[in-house]
């Protein structure tokens, strides 16, 4: 899978075969095609490991959500991306490759801005839902400016410009969830259902 995953990011998934692959992974061609039988299985297994890759990562930032600071949790949003570009960029190459598979990338849009929602209500429970839906989308494009500024060489960006995009995050954080916080003796336990 990582050999598919570097092999996809380096020349697009048109382009990767599966020759490449297995020489990459230093494995016989036969082995490959043994648990992937062609190309579109294997974009389907990466896709789900991008998947279950960024569904661990969510469960480790929510499970610290109320116990972090806000700065805390601000980086730990802001950061989330970039932590898994690698991956990500794969992804991004298998998504681009296919037209049939535009509705993956709306899927794994979706997908991020409930989790970041989820993290939000976790973290401040009284926070209305459409005000965590639209502090959502804010965070999700502040995680791709990230990845961006640190990451992508082609992005500009200046020495200061993550640091100033950290601070931002913060500051917007620490404004919007004010008031919709747990007490601090109530932090802990979890949240009622309603």
């Amino acid at each position: 899978m990582a050999a598919a995953s570097k092999v996809i990011q380096e020349r697009g998934f048109d382009a990767a075969t599966m020759a490449e692959i297995a020489a990459r992974a230093d494995t016989k061609i036969g082995s490959l095609y043994r648990f992937f039988p062609n190309k579109e299985v294997l974009a389907d297994a990466l896709m789900q490991r991008y998947s279950e890759l960024r569904d661990a990562q969510w469960d480790e930032i929510d499970a610290r959500a109320r116990v972090v600071s806000i700065d805390e949790l601000a980086d730990l949003l802001v950061d989330s991306i970039a932590e898994i570009h690698d991956e990500s960029k794969a992804l991004v190459a298998l998504l681009d490759a296919r037209s049939e598979w535009s509705g993956k990338r709306l899927e794994y849009r979706e997908k991020a801005l409930k989790r970041i929602v989820g993290t939000l209500r976790l973290r401040a429970p009284t926070l209305p839902g459409e005000t965590a839906e639209d502090m959502a989308v804010v965070l999700l494009n502040n995680m791709k400016t990230m990845v961006a500024m640190t990451l992508d060489k082609s992005a500009p960006t200046s020495p200061g410009g993550p640091a100033e995009l950290r601070l931002m995050n913060r500051l917007y954080l620490a404004s919007k969830l004010a008031g919709h916080e747990l007490p601090a003796a109530q932090a802990g336990a979890p949240p009622s259902i309603r």
